[in-house]
């Protein structure tokens, strides 16, 4: 699906109307005394009454000036697409374990998917005020290009990872820590944040697992509007989660993608 440049313009405004309204409903309990629920499984999966307030300002809004559109999100239920065949996939708070623990390496992710992939992405992180856009045209921080770095080689990379417990089996904890040994410098944490200093050129590779649609769609387009690429391990669509691999430079990702794809047969 094509867009004119004002259609583009459009619903990227939107998107930022969007990351507004989640941050206006989400600092107050940033910080803050707080409950904390935990949505069950293998790990400690946390939910708080800012994430769902900030899914619910949003969808409320998409609602109101684009009810032809569909809405997935991380604590609501799925609303199917209209005649648009536009999706906005919304993950309040990505992070909250970070956002349960006072660390700032949390964000609002905001993607518009046109019924083949997401190409408008936004990272809306309102504590530290900064916010990661991308669109097929570039991508840019507070109105600022980013641009990926060149990293030629696993030696001489910079990896993070949200958590070693991130990974779904022994198979896949181990084709990363194989990575993970051969690298410049490993760094844990940073859920969204991680790739979003990729894009910034700070970072050359965030490898992870187990994540959703919400988890990296918003992702997808700001990594590749900055000059860099976002696939499963086996190189295939990253945009419905599951093990991913994103990097800066081509070069690098392709050598990511052998080693992790032989290593998962």
């Amino acid at each position: 699906m094509s867009f004119s440049a004002d259609q583009l313009n459009e619903y990227r405004q939107f998107a930022e109307t969007l990351a507004d309204a989640a941050a206006k409903a989400i600092m107050p309990y940033f910080r803050a005394p707080l409950p904390v629920q935990d949505k069950g499984g293998k790990l400690f999966d946390p939910v708080t009454e800012a994430d769902k307030a900030a899914e619910r300002v949003m969808r409320e809004l998409i609602l109101e000036h684009y009810p032809e559109h569909g809405i997935v999100g991380e604590e609501e239920d799925n609303v199917a697409a209209g005649s648009s065949g536009l999706t906005w996939v919304l993950d309040p708070i990505d992070g909250t374990r970070a956002f349960i623990t006072g660390m700032p390496l949390w964000g609002t992710l905001i993607a518009l998917n046109d019924g083949q992939r997401p190409f408008l992405g936004v990272m809306n992180q309102p504590y530290t005020g900064e916010r990661f856009v991308g669109t097929p045209a570039g991508a840019w921080c507070n109105g600022q290009v980013l641009k990926t770095r060149a990293c030629a080689g696993i030696a001489s990379a910079r990896l993070m990872c949200t958590s070693p417990q991130i990974f779904d089996n022994e198979q896949q904890l181990a084709a990363f820590n194989a990575v993970a040994e051969q690298v410049q410098l490993l760094r844990y944490g940073g859920d969204c944040y991680a790739y979003c200093m990729l894009a910034s050129g700070h970072v050359d590779a965030v490898i992870e697992a187990g994540l959703q649609a919400y988890d990296v769609q918003a992702l997808i387009p700001i990594i590749e509007g900055a000059g860099g690429i976002m696939t499963a391990w086996d190189g295939g669509d990253a945009q419905h989660g599951g093990p991913v691999v994103a990097a800066g430079d081509p070069v690098l990702h392709a050598q990511l993608v052998a080693q992790l794809s032989a290593a998962m047969r």
